[in-house]
């Protein structure tokens, strides 16, 4: 048994109803460790290679169909107490309904560590159920149990039922709600209520599958193959990871919404649909005022000690809640700043309905945001609307859109299909901001040069997450940078999306690189798992996974045109505040990346995937 993992991944096929277990193999965990990357192995050599032997082409698996594939994985760091921030886990599928790439997303909660505590390291889920069924898993006994009076519930009441009928030890739930039950292409996967795998539309697939549900519940623990060397080690990361000024100060007193003000200030908060990059009334919806005026406590993820999870309550108004979490910084910014909604409360109730539906926040208020400027301009007829007022800062609007989106009711059936479907529509596609069909974040790259470069070039599509280059840019960690200047980002996007292909593969959160880097991962792997990496190992380890992961995407038709951010970007100057003028000059770093990277056309040669040993 290799130490660090529980040493067992689980398949489950919905149609036949057959139920498999499978050892880890410790070539390919060292190759591609878990995760992330150990899911992508598996989807070439267990699966694409199996469908185009059989003459089915990558490019027409249906994402919603049977033959898409759907995991939930942890890594050897995952549930391991005294590893920084050990909470989560990664979902990914084949297929992304929402973009027609690898779809992938990560979660912090319990979820994560009590899967593993169940007995598995992954979870892969094949086929689908004819009825709606929830998969029960504890301590490694497996069972298919009917759903039917689930079917239509609420993630809360989904969550809270399934809770009340396993009594064993550290229950945690994964469901879909009705966004993800009516295929709603940017539906989240949620767990213990409001932690969501929430990008590329996971939800929408399990949906697909009719499979509502994932309870898990044990007390299994992974062994530890240096525990003398592994609390030296825990002991002197947790220590660095409370004395920096991110993760040790901005994270736990004010959550991730501490980048409101932060962003806005250097000129790069994205507002009404990104026509302006700085508002100066963010302040209104920013962490600190969330601190002063709705804030109860925090609630960290488990084992995690920078606790940046917010409980709020809204105690009355309209938008009255007793209790929700969140909102993180880039559903304030999507719901708030991007639909030019002021209305923290206002924000925190379409935040909690996106949660209680099953939504991902940063698609829904972007796709509110594009419909508003559609509306603006003229594009979007007064009759299609059905009574919803769509202008921008309209807080009842925005409210109004998320629960009509998650059931498809009215105008809510167009929103359902994300931004860049609903631009295309209305026949304005250059009004949707996503790249390679997701929606991006809260960092207007003509304020942040790198982070555009890591945009166009992110595998998942308009992805933040992939290569934060805001950490250097702008927070100056590890080391500042000039924002503004296209000169030198090649490398370190490229640095950036491999150390995050490890961290996801980890499975770890990615808050934990403000402080620690690649050197203390291959710390933490040879400690926990016995592994003999360096530094230098653990960025190839990343560059293998990321470049796969690319190679897939070619078989998908994915290529260098794909490579690209919304025109507003890169022919737009920016018009006013701090970075007035700005513009991305993606061309010029996107040639020196592809350099750097190997890749022709946007693709990896023979050669490149070669000299990484990824065996095709």
């Amino acid at each position: 048994m290799k130490a660090g993992y529980v040493n067992r991944i689980l398949t489950v096929n919905l149609s036949d109803n057959t139920i498999k277990e499978e050892p880890i193999d410790p070539q390919v965990a060292e190759k591609y460790i878990g995760g992330k990357g150990y899911a992508l192995y598996v989807f070439y050599h267990r699966y694409l290679k199996e469908y185009m032997a059989k003459g089915i082409s990558p490019k027409d698996i249906d994402p919603l169909g049977p033959e898409n594939v759907l995991a939930f994985t942890t890594g050897p760091i995952t549930g391991i107490a005294g590893v920084p921030s050990p909470g989560r886990h990664h979902v990914m599928a084949l297929k992304s309904p929402l973009t027609g790439s690898i779809a992938s997303a990560n979660s912090g909660g319990e979820f994560g560590a009590y899967m593993k505590f169940a007995g598995y390291d992954m979870i892969f889920i094949e086929g689908a159920a004819e009825k709606p069924v929830y998969l029960e898993i504890v301590n490694g006994h497996v069972e298919i149990k009917d759903a039917s009076d689930l079917w239509g519930r609420n993630v809360f009441d989904t969550t809270r039922i399934l809770k009340s009928r396993v009594k064993g030890e550290n229950v945690s739930v994964a469901c879909i709600g009705p966004a993800g039950e009516n295929l709603v292409l940017f539906a989240n996967i949620m767990n213990d209520e409001h932690r969501a795998a929430g990008r590329t539309g996971v939800g929408a697939i399990m949906g697909s599958k009719k499979l509502k549900a994932i309870v898990v519940s044990g007390n299994q623990k992974p062994q530890i193959a240096n525990p003398e060397g592994f609390r030296e080690l825990s002991k002197n990361l947790i220590e660095r990871i409370r004395k920096n000024p991110v993760t040790g100060g901005g994270l736990p007193k004010y959550g991730t919404a501490v980048l409101v003000n932060i962003i806005n200030q250097a000129g790069m908060l994205p507002y009404k649909n990104w026509q302006f990059g700085y508002n100066p009334e963010a302040d209104k919806i920013s962490g600190e005022t969330l601190e002063k005026t709705y804030l109860i406590k925090r609630r960290p993820c488990w084992g995690c000690q920078i606790g940046c999870g917010r409980v709020v309550k809204v105690p009355f108004g309209p938008y009255q809640i007793m209790y929700s979490e969140g909102p993180e910084y880039e559903s304030i910014w999507a719901l708030g700043n991007d639909t030019g909604v002021m209305d923290l409360a206002a924000v925190i109730k379409a935040n909690h309905l996106c949660d209680e539906l099953g939504l991902d926040t940063i698609t829904m208020g972007s796709t509110i945001a594009t419909a508003m400027e559609l509306y603006e301009k003229g594009y979007i007829p007064e009759e299609d609307l059905q009574g919803m007022d769509m202008k921008f800062g309209n807080a009842a609007a925005v409210v109004e859109a998320v629960w009509r989106t998650a059931y498809k009711a009215g105008f809510g059936a167009k929103l359902a299909l994300g931004s860049k479907r609903l631009a295309e529509m209305y026949g304005a596609p250059e009004l949707s901001m996503s790249v390679k069909g997701l929606e991006m974040p809260a960092y207007d790259p003509r304020g942040s040069k790198g982070i555009g470069l890591n945009y166009a070039t992110a595998n998942r599509g308009g992805c933040h997450v992939t290569g934060y280059t805001i950490s250097p840019e702008i927070l100056g960690l590890p080391q500042k940078i000039d924002p503004l200047t296209p000169e030198g980002k090649a490398q370190w996007v490229k640095i950036f999306q491999d150390l995050t292909s490890v961290v996801n593969s980890a499975v770890n959160c990615l808050f934990t690189t403000f402080e620690i880097g690649a050197k203390d991962y291959a710390d933490l792997f040879n400690t926990i798992a016995g592994f003999n990496f360096t530094d230098s190992d653990v960025l190839k380890i990343g560059e293998r996974i990321y470049n796969l992961e690319r190679y897939i995407m070619s078989l998908y038709g994915f290529s260098a045109k794909d490579d690209t951010l919304p025109p507003r970007l890169t022919k737009e100057p920016m018009p006013e505040g701090p970075v007035k003028g700005q513009v991305v000059e993606l061309d010029k770093m996107l040639a020196e990346y592809y350099k750097l990277r190997g890749w022709v056309d946007g693709v990896p040669t023979k050669e490149k995937l070669k000299e990484l040993g990824i065996e095709l």
